[in-house]
């Protein structure tokens, strides 16, 4: 078996490294456009092999997808940050042209792969992908889901003092400041979390999940990485494995929640094929309504793609 990580950039990089330390394949390819780069990054992380214990062999290489051949899982993590000056339109732009370069030479080299877009901005650049791929909908969607619901249940945990184990939670809508946190979903070890924290604390946590990429950038200066690397795994996870696990991705939907032709977070069954089932939870008026907010945002951003003619 195989999995191949497009970007081996600190995001691309951590998502190899977690994928070999839970032993998903036998091969783990990185793949980098700048020379020597993931072949680097791969060689340090192979020596760790006789230290963590596992037997995933990983292999960097410079823009050559051959060596991707035959992966069941290619995530896709390739893109540039938005530089000061760059507007939004000119960032999907540019970013656009690479995750379709890419995704044309991920399904030459391996046709039937699941493909986890990572690159950002996430629902557009998935929109790129599943247009460029040509291929099931079920196989082609992104992940950001899963790392906004990670920030919410972290921070969760440091508030209540308890572990994150014991938390769950579902989180909707596009990645950035109109996704849904859904406290009516969210418990703790099975207690619902309203009856656990004060609705304004509840709420300033949902407004820090919502802000949880920029709180990073400020402390870092740049975007966060062993988070979103350990998501993509997660998921990687999830369908070489077979797993039938609940998360929440960026889907394609197709009428589920009444919308359609759109790229959306919502609660998905991960497993051997990509998502075998979406899942439509009933929401009540007020999370209908913060849902749809969320879609028409992501659907002006999808509009800026279609403008581009691209396709």
């Amino acid at each position: 078996m195989k999995i191949s990580v497009i970007g081996a950039g600190n995001v691309g990089a951590t998502c190899a490294d977690v994928c070999a330390h839970k032993e998903l394949a036998n091969e783990i390819v990185l793949l980098d456009i700048k020379e020597n780069f993931a072949e680097g990054k791969a060689l340090d992380m192979w020596q760790t092999a006789p230290i963590n214990l596992y037997d995933s062999r990983i292999k960097g290489v410079t823009n050559d997808y051959a060596a991707t051949a035959g992966s069941e899982v290619v995530v896709i993590t390739s893109g540039l940050p938005r530089k000061p000056g760059m507007s939004r339109d000119d960032l999907i732009e540019t970013n656009a042209k690479i995750v379709k370069s890419v995704t044309d030479q991920v399904i030459k080299h391996s046709p039937d792969a699941v493909i986890i877009v990572v690159s950002n901005p996430l629902d557009v650049m998935t929109y790129c992908a599943y247009l460029t791929a040509k291929v099931n909908p079920n196989k082609v969607f992104g992940m950001a889901g899963i790392l906004d619901t990670a920030r919410y249940k972290a921070f969760l945990a440091t508030e209540l003092n308890v572990s994150p184990k014991d938390i769950q939670a579902v989180l909707m809508g596009g990645h950035g400041d109109t996704m849904v946190p859904l406290p009516r979903y969210t418990t703790v070890g099975g207690i619902p979390v309203t009856e656990l924290i004060a609705e304004n604390k509840l709420n300033a946590i949902i407004d820090r999940t919502k802000s949880g990429g920029g709180e990073i950038v400020k402390l870092l200066g740049t975007s966060a990485w062993y988070a979103p690397g350990a998501a993509a795994a997660q998921m990687v996870e999830a369908v070489v494995r077979d797993q039938k696990r609940i998360f929440p991705v960026c889907a394609w939907l197709q009428g589920e929640y009444g919308m359609k032709d759109i790229y959306l977070g919502v609660p998905v069954k991960l497993g051997k094929g990509g998502i075998e089932e979406i899942i439509e939870l009933k929401l009540n008026d007020a999370e209908k309504a913060l849902l749809e907010e969320s879609a028409k945002a992501v659907k002006d951003v999808m509009g800026v793609l279609d403008t581009m003619n691209m396709f």
